[in-house]
């Protein structure tokens, strides 16, 4: 069955720190890993995606066109300066795109707070949900797991925690397939009453929320990388310093661990003989198997991934983005949203 018009994801071919060809390569890959693939838009400069595509063969291919801008917004731009300036940019036109109905999903390396503004101010909030979300994955005991806020909304009220519950699982359900996501907020102790009134608030909020969510309480940091609970919910100023804590530290013990296996001849055939558990660990850790975080909570879908993302993670951030379509998220977001406002309504 052919994709509907609309159905299509654009792709910022721009933004990235390893540049367009980085993000052809990256289309190529996924044309060929996922078959039933939507249709694609490269947004960039045209005169430099035409002989990328032509070089893979893809200049006629219908799956693939090219929509021109003629502008980027660097990382060093200020997000706001950046939108009234560079009105032609790559992201802003493929975030245009998703407004017009012409696609479904952007994915973009680009500038996370233009990204943000982009999308928050053009698309504008799902009815029902005040602030947006991102949500990052992070690989725990026995899998992954959903950190939502991971940086979109530093001051958080417990409503929008609530909504975050709510974006969490239903992302939870499309990337881990998890059908009934554990949900758990992050705060400093499990006991009633405990953490700062944001916290406590929430906490008695999701309580009303019933079966709407698969609610397991609060929860500390220590129990984060267990397998307790499947999304961590908390504000964004929380979420991002966890979130990059969590990176730091991975780069840290990954560094360490290779200095320290060189150290001497016993400990490099140690390193050898142990080589297929490091491959395994680097495979769990490995950020280019989700590709991206979703801004969630706008009219349209959003997938920031890093700067520096390889093709791998950028394929894997395009598959996400079919199945986001394809699952039909912000339907199904928007009547959980409705529900949880009526019951946290009563609370108040």
């Amino acid at each position: 069955m052919p994709a509907s018009p609309g159905n299509r994801i654009a792709v910022d071919a721009m933004g990235s720190d390893l540049g367009p060809s980085e993000m052809v390569a990256a289309v190529v890959m996924a044309l060929e890993a996922f078959p039933r693939l939507e249709p694609i838009t490269l947004v960039g400069n045209q005169d430099i995606l035409r002989p990328l595509l032509a070089d893979q063969k893809l200049a006629d291919d219908p799956r693939v066109t090219i929509l021109h801008a003629s502008e980027v917004i660097e990382m060093t731009d200020k997000p706001l300066q950046a939108m009234k300036r560079k009105k032609d940019s790559s992201m802003l036109r493929a975030i245009d795109l998703v407004k017009a109905g012409e696609a479904r999903v952007v994915v973009s390396c680009g500038n996370t707070g233009a990204l943000m503004a982009g999308g928050t101010l053009r698309l504008r909030m799902l009815e029902g949900v005040e602030r947006p979300a991102l949500a990052g994955i992070i690989p725990r005991k026995n899998g992954h797991f959903v950190l939502i806020d991971a940086g979109a909304n530093p001051d958080a009220r417990p409503e929008h925690l609530v909504h975050n519950a709510i974006l969490g699982s239903h992302y939870c359900r499309i990337v881990l397939e998890k059908p009934q996501p554990r949900v758990g907020l992050l705060t400093i102790g499990t006991e009633e009453g405990k953490g700062n009134e944001l916290i406590t608030t929430a906490h008695e909020l999701l309580k009303r929320l019933g079966t709407l969510i698969n609610y397991r309480g609060p929860i500390e940091g220590f129990q984060v990388f267990d397998d307790e609970v499947d999304v961590v919910v908390c504000d964004g100023f929380v979420g991002n310093i966890c979130l990059k804590t969590w990176e730091s530290l991975a780069k840290f013990v990954s560094n360490t661990l290779k200095d320290e296996l060189k150290a001497n001849a016993l400990r490099i055939t140690g390193a050898a003989l142990a080589g297929g558990a490091f491959k395994a660990l680097k495979h769990r850790i490995r950020p280019e198997r989700y590709g991206g975080a979703p801004l969630l909570g706008v009219r349209g879908n959003i997938l920031k991934a890093h700067g520096s993302s390889n093709r791998e993670a950028v394929m894997n951030a395009i598959r996400i983005a079919h199945e986001i379509i394809a699952r039909d998220l912000n339907e199904h977001i928007l009547h959980d949203i409705v529900r949880a406002n009526d019951l946290i309504g009563q609370a108040v």
